[in-house]
C-alpha cells in the first residue's frame, strides 16, 4: 500500500507529523532506525519541525539549525508557518534554490493562542483569498523543481466556522499536491475525540481531483491507521502524538498498512537502550547540555506504563548528562517487562476553548489583508 505525493512514491503511507520540540533531525533519525530494525526497510515521510517563512528568509540562525537533516533522509521533508505570501514565494524558492529540502508542507492547523490571535496557523483559513494566495506562492516558487507542496488543516475555528472542504478545494486548484486533515477544530486544541467523519467528507469532496487526502488525529495504536483509512477513504495518515515516548509506533503501522508480522512491542531493557540512543543523537544534533535537557520531557513518554518507581522517575526528570542517564537506566538494562497498555492517548490534550483571533477577523473571509505581526514568531511553533 503506497501513496504518490507529487513526484514522490512512499512505499508506505504513514507520515510522521512535524510537532514542535520534538520532530528534529534527532528524533526523525531514531523513527527511522527502529522502522529499518523492525520491518527491514525505510517506507514512509517524516517531517521536520515547523519553521516560519519569514525567520528562514532571514536566515535566522535557530531556523538554519532545525532544517538539519541527516545524510541518509530521503525524502527530507520540511513544515513552513506562513501567513504572507511574498514571504512563502521566498522562502520556498529559497528550499528549493539551495537544496534544503524535497518536500515542502504547509502549517494551517495550528491551534496555539499565540498563533491565531494573529491570523496564523488553524485560523488562516477562513481568509479563503489570503490562503489561496499563500499557497500559489508556495507553487509558483517551487515550479520546474521536483518539491511538490502540501498543505495542512484543521476542520476550522470552531463548530460555527468550517472551512476544510472550501480551504481543501483552494489548494487543490492552486497547485497543492495532498492535503492533510487533523479531524478536530481549533477550538478543540487536541481534546476529545477526532472527527474522522470529517475527513471522509474532505475525501469525497475532493475525489474528483485525483489528490492524496491524508488524515490525522487519534492514531495511537497499530491497527488505527487502517480503521482510518478504512472509515474515511483516505490514502495515508499522519501520526504525531501517538509517537511520543514510541519511535517504534511508526514500524507497527507501517507493518499493518503492508501487511507484514507486527513487530513485538519493546521490552523496558530494550526501551532503556532507545533513550540512550535519543540522547546520542540529541547530543550530535544540539550538544549534550541541550540534549540532557530535553531528554527529560521523553523520558517520561518513554517509561509510561513501566514498573519504574516514583523516585527513580524524578531522578530521570532531572538528569544532567548522558553518562548520569546511562547509570539511572542500567538496572533495568535486561529487564523484559512489557508496557502496561502505553498506548492510549498522550501529550498535550487539554480541553476546548474560544480561539483567539484577531479584532473582526471573523468579518470578511474575503479579505486578502496580511495578518500584523503574525509571521514574527520564532520557528518551532
Amino acid at each position: 500500500m503506497n501513496v504518490r505525493i507529487g513526484n514522490i512514491e512512499l512505499a508506505s503511507p504513514v507520515i510522521l507529523a512535524p510537532m514542535a520540540g520534538v520532530t528534529n533531525v534527532a528524533f526523525r533519525t531514531l523513527c527511522r532506525e527502529q522502522e529499518l530494525a523492525r520491518t527491514g526497510t525505510v517506507s514512509g515521510l517524516y517531517v521536520c519541525e515547523m519553521v516560519t517563512a519569514r525567520a528562514l528568509v532571514e536566515r535566522n540562525e535557530k531556523t538554519l539549525h532545525m532544517t538539519t537533516f541527516a545524510p541518509e533522509e530521503n525524502p527530507r521533508s520540511l513544515q513552513l508557518y506562513t501567513v504572507d505570501p511574498d514571504y512563502t514565494y521566498r522562502a520556498a524558492k529559497m528550499i528549493v534554490d539551495e537544496n534544503l529540502a524535497d518536500h515542502i508542507d504547509m502549517n494551517f492547523g495550528c491551534p496555539v493562542p499565540k498563533v491565531t490571535r494573529r491570523g496564523g496557523g488553524s485560523a488562516l483559513p477562513y481568509k479563503r483569498r489570503l490562503f489561496g494566495n499563500i499557497v500559489a506562492a508556495a507553487v509558483k516558487a517551487t515550479e520546474g523543481s521536483r518539491v511538490p507542496v502540501t498543505v495542512k488543516m484543521r476542520i476550522g475555528i470552531d463548530d460555527e466556522h468550517h472551512t476544510h472542504l472550501e480551504a481543501g478545494r483552494i489548494a487543490v486548484d492552486n497547485g497543492a499536491s495532498a492535503v492533510t486533515l487533523h479531524g478536530r477544530t481549533a477550538a478543540q486544541r487536541y481534546s476529545g475525540t477526532a472527527r474522522w467523519e470529517e475527513i471522509a467528507r474532505l475525501k469525497e469532496h475532493l475525489a474528483d481531483t485525483g489528490v492524496p487526502v491524508l488524515g490525522n488525529g487519534d492514531i495511537f495504536r497499530a491497527d488505527d491507521a487502517k480503521r482510518m483509512m478504512d472509515a474515511t477513504g483516505c490514502d495515508g495518515v499522519q501520526v504525531g502524538r501517538g509517537c511520543l515516548g514510541r519511535p517504534w509506533l511508526f514500524a507497527e503501522l507501517s507493518a499493518q498498512l503492508r501487511g507484514l508480522p507486527l513487530p513485538a512491542p519493546p521490552t523496558l531493557g530494550e526501551v532503556t537502550q532507545i533513550i540512550i540512543r535519543h540522547a546520542e543523537l540529541l547530543a550530535a544534533y544540539d550538544g549534550e547540555r541541550a540534549a540532557s535537557r530535553d531528554i527529560r520531557k521523553h523520558i517520561a513518554w518513554y517509561m509510561r506504563g513501566f514498573p519504574v518507581g516514583g523516585q527513580v522517575r524524578a531522578q530521570l526528570a532531572q538528569v544532567s548528562s548522558l553518562q548520569a542517564l546511562r547509570d539511572l537506566l542500567a538496572p533495568w538494562a535486561d529487564s523484559d517487562a512489557v508496557a502496561d497498555d502505553a498506548s492510549g492517548p498522550r501529550g498535550r490534550q487539554g480541553s476546548p476553548s474560544k480561539v483567539a483571533l484577531p479584532d473582526g477577523w471573523l468579518d470578511d473571509p474575503e479579505d486578502d489583508t496580511v495578518p500584523a505581526g503574525a509571521d514574527m514568531m520564532n520557528s518551532g511553533g
